[in-house]
């Protein structure tokens, strides 16, 4: 069933309209076949010019959309025979992160990633994807194993960031994702991390640091939420919309400050709309990466990974 945003009420509307006259010409008594292509055409105007002016504030709703393709999704449609590995082999196991063996594209990998949860239940079971220290820390022991067998490593990011319980602090939330932070920069294996949907704070960076970082059209990015910024500086949550302009969180303002490196186009309305073709383009896309950085030396690797980051931040520095 869709779920419309607050800004596409228009979109909805028409949507329903064109879903009655459908109605109509199925059961045969009135021919409003034309009507129908008319309003068709006029939807699809109505999507360019909406999602085309997409304010900060806009494009994070759509990274939130419920109906947005998860870390289930993507491993349906991109990976076969993935075999996950639980369990941080410290503590316990982390639903929020999925970790796992797979092939992509005929090539062995590993890949991790956040898994938010559809439903109330699955949601509560992965907690809403923000991981705990020992969702961290099974990341490191994974990405530790591909270097161990020369597999890249494919992360996939879709987190408010880090949970921030008691339980989590007391456990050494910030060193795991330090760690996690430090091993994805030391890795000799090709590192591709793919900003799928929201990209927050360290829980997002520590498995965001790699050679290439690749982000969806409608994806954001930032150091803290809209809301949490806003609380902050506010001391309201009000001002979330006026938070996400002043962020630059947005795949358009981040490549162009060189904090990632390639922009994924979605389906006409977003990702959400259309799955099956935003999951394509995103293999695609990492598959030319992959490529690119199966060239390079372990060695290179770690060099290029370190150079990209340390570049963050000096352009126009003299």
């Amino acid at each position: 069933m869709e779920s419309f945003l607050e800004f596409e009420k228009p979109v909805a509307e028409l949507e329903r309209k064109i879903s009655e006259l459908r109605q109509i010409s199925d059961s045969g008594d009135v021919d409003v076949v034309d009507e129908i292509v008319r309003l068709e055409k006029k939807l699809n105007q109505l999507l360019k010019s909406t999602y085309n002016g997409l304010s900060a504030w806009q494009r994070t709703l759509v990274a939130r959309h419920p109906l947005r393709p998860h870390f289930n999704d993507y491993i349906d449609g991109m990976i076969t025979d993935f075999t996950p590995l639980a369990g941080d082999r410290g503590f316990s196991e982390d639903s929020a992160i999925i970790g796992g063996l797979g092939r992509f594209r005929g090539q062995s990998v590993l890949v991790i990633g956040n898994e938010k949860g559809r439903d109330t239940q699955s949601r509560l079971e992965h907690n809403f994807g923000m991981a705990r220290p020992e969702g961290y820390r099974k990341a490191i022991r994974l990405m530790k194993l591909a270097d161990r067998f020369k597999l890249p490593v494919i992360t996939l990011v879709d987190t408010s960031g880090a949970y921030p319980g008691i339980g989590a602090e007391e456990r050494g939330q910030a060193e795991a994702i330090a760690r996690s932070t430090q091993t994805c920069l030391q890795l000799g294996v090709p590192l591709i991390a793919v900003i799928v949907g929201e990209g927050g704070s360290g829980g997002a960076v520590a498995l965001a640091s790699g050679n290439r970082v690749i982000m969806f059209e409608h994806a954001i990015y930032s150091v803290i939420s809209p809301e949490g910024c806003a609380s902050i500086l506010w001391r309201t949550s009000d001002h979330a919309e006026d938070a996400a302009n002043a962020l630059k969180l947005t795949a358009p303002d981040l490549k162009e400050l060189g904090v990632i490196d390639r922009i994924v186009a979605e389906p006409l309305g977003g990702a959400h709309r259309q799955p099956d073709t935003a999951i394509a383009a995103l293999g695609d896309a990492i598959a030319e990466t992959l490529d690119d950085l199966r060239k390079l030396s372990p060695d290179e690797l770690r060099r290029d990974r370190r150079e990209k980051f340390l570049a963050m931040g000096t352009a126009g520095v003299v």
